[in-house]
């Protein structure tokens, strides 16, 4: 996890105002809250939500995503960091209940922070990217979204699962599934975004590194294969020899090629 003072620091000199630890959501007495940069000018401004990962049973809204801040506040986006619900306490749909809770309250609340409602981009890492691609893939009316970033989010936790031999301890503890029995593989498929591919879909950027042990990089395309199946327009940007996270990315120059293609695309997407 990264410290905020250089973060709060860098986002001050490039123009852009914080606001910390607002809640959003309570749900059964559990308080939500995100962090809101807003860029200097009159807006609105195209919208990012950022949703952490952690495996679904780790992390904060400052965990494993500080990497995104800079890049979207050069870009000049209105962008939210979330807390959501955490396993295995609080066990799927939570989290994606809280996920789309966050964008009801960000299209509330658009014009105290600058943000275009018809603009909001949901974008995550890691379990944030599986629950940013659920949250799109069903989104629709208050919830729906009009661009998605997931990188290396698992879109297909059955496909994953039979080629790692296991569910993992971490979707064990998300799904409440003991193995790989038919109940168990029901409850992957139902919490799997590639399950809810259809026309109306927002189109996705998918950004994934080919050396990511925890998330196979196959997820990615297989993703965007069945949206195109559908012609929903999908893109993988691939890391060449990146691990799992962001992070990690950090420490070669080349690994962060992705945050120009990344503001780009929202760019020109969210037009």
């Amino acid at each position: 996890m990264r410290t905020l003072l250089p973060i709060t620091i860098s986002l001050c000199l490039a123009g852009a105002e914080m606001h910390k630890d607002i809640e959003f959501s309570n749900p059964g007495g559990v308080s939500l809250t995100l962090d809101a940069s807003v860029p200097d000018g009159k807006g609105p401004f195209p919208t990012v939500i950022i949703v952490h990962g952690g495996g679904w049973v780790n992390g904060t809204k400052t965990s494993y995503v500080p990497p995104l801040f800079e890049p979207l506040t050069k870009g000049n986006f209105t962008w939210f960091t979330i807390n959501y619900r955490l396993a295995p306490a609080h066990q799927f749909p939570a989290a994606l209940d809280d996920v789309n809770a966050a964008i009801r309250w960000v299209k509330k609340n658009a014009k105290k922070y600058k943000a275009d409602p018809k603009r909001i981009a949901l974008m995550g890492e890691s379990a944030g990217g599986h629950l940013v691609s659920l949250a799109c893939a069903q989104g629709k009316g208050e919830t729906k979204v009009a661009a998605c970033v997931p990188f290396y989010g698992v879109h297909d936790i059955v496909a994953r699962s039979k080629k790692m031999g296991e569910p993992g301890v971490n979707i064990e503890k998300f799904l409440g599934v003991k193995g790989m029995g038919a109940a168990d593989i029901e409850k992957m498929r139902a919490a799997s975004p590639i399950e809810y591919v259809h026309k109306n879909m927002p189109p996705f950027l998918n950004i994934h590194g080919t050396e990511d042990k925890a998330v196979p990089y196959d997820q990615s395309p297989l993703m965007c294969a069945k949206m195109k199946t559908v012609g929903v327009a999908c893109e993988v940007f691939t890391v060449e020899g990146a691990p799992h996270g962001v992070g990690p990315w950090e420490k070669v120059p080349a690994h962060q090629k992705y945050k120009e293609k990344m503001v780009e695309w929202l760019h020109q997407t969210l037009k």
